[in-house]
């Protein structure tokens, strides 16, 4: 019976003590980690003992060009191609709102995309952007356009890359925008007809107001999952040509398993997440600003 009251008394802690040992053991136990070992000088390929050095990691990476490289690419990469995802998918999902023939079948090919994992849509896009037998340049040649190099140059690599990513995701944008534009309440638009509004003030002044805030949702988990983007990135390009496509994450590889450099390269990865951490909120705050003026 004790136990029973007990159990009574703090069922809802019970209920979330899974959840709470999850994100400690699979996440707080890890960053906490990664932070310790930053603040070492930790060099595998030396027998030299392991040394607290304190911030002396993330000094060296402030005053690194390579560091701010990365971070910048890393930055272009990721609101570049969420920009660009986020316009084509709330146009699809405009397209798509409402009855039409076909719009399960439509649905199901836009969603394909998404399915494949990103080392094999990277392996893919490397056959693609072939320069002498890939599908890409094939397509210019008929054009009349000259061929790219696509992948192999400093000039083309990122915004290549770019393309693979606007491929496989803006899925996602369309359905989380679809969603949104399912819910949407249909009094404000027969007052609009009601006074004489086009279709072009009823999209601009109702229906994209009211659906921002659902597609900045969108934009926060596409913005997280872009800027730590790995595989598409390492499988096509490895980071190169040069460096010309190392983002934070392939620079926090080579430095932990190239260079064994484990204490630099745990320092870049704890300044990875305080970016990641610093643009969520951003986006947070934009969205928090909205709904106030939206009245949510």
């Amino acid at each position: 019976m004790q136990f029973n009251d007990w159990f009574e008394r703090n069922i809802r802690t019970v209920f979330i003590l899974p959840a709470i040992l999850f994100v400690v053991v699979m996440v707080a136990f890890p960053l906490g980690y990664t932070f310790v070992i930053s603040l070492r000088d930790w060099n595998l390929t030396t027998y030299a003992p392991v040394r607290w050095i304190g911030f002396g990691n993330y000094l060296t990476l402030f005053a690194d060009a390579r560091f701010w490289s990365a971070m910048g690419r890393t930055l272009a990469f990721s609101f570049g191609a969420v920009a660009v995802e986020t316009i084509l998918g709330v146009a699809i999902a405009l397209f798509m709102n409402g009855e039409m023939r076909g719009k399960n079948l439509t649905k199901t090919l836009f969603l394909l995309p998404m399915v494949a994992t990103p080392v094999a849509v990277g392996m893919v896009w490397l056959l693609i952007y072939e320069p002498t037998i890939g599908l890409a340049n094939h397509v210019l040649k008929i054009a009349g356009v000259a061929a790219q190099p696509w992948l192999t140059s400093r000039r083309t690599v990122l915004g290549s890359l770019m393309f693979i990513d606007v491929w496989q995701w803006t899925p996602i944008i369309m359905l989380i925008s679809l969603a949104g534009l399912a819910i949407l309440p249909r009094d404000p638009y027969d007052s609009a007809r009601i006074d004489g509004a086009n279709r072009l003030q009823i999209l601009t002044k109702i229906t994209l107001p009211l659906v921002m805030p659902t597609v900045l949702i969108g934009i926060l988990i596409r913005l997280i999952d872009a800027l730590k983007t790995y595989d598409i990135i390492y499988s096509t390009t490895q980071g190169g040509p040069g460096e010309a496509s190392e983002t934070l994450n392939i620079l926090g590889y080579v430095l932990g398993f190239s260079y064994f450099k484990m204490g630099l390269g745990a320092a870049l990865i704890v300044l990875f997440v305080v970016t990641v951490t610093i643009v969520s909120l951003l986006v947070l705050a934009l969205k928090s600003r909205i709904d106030r003026r939206a009245g949510w």
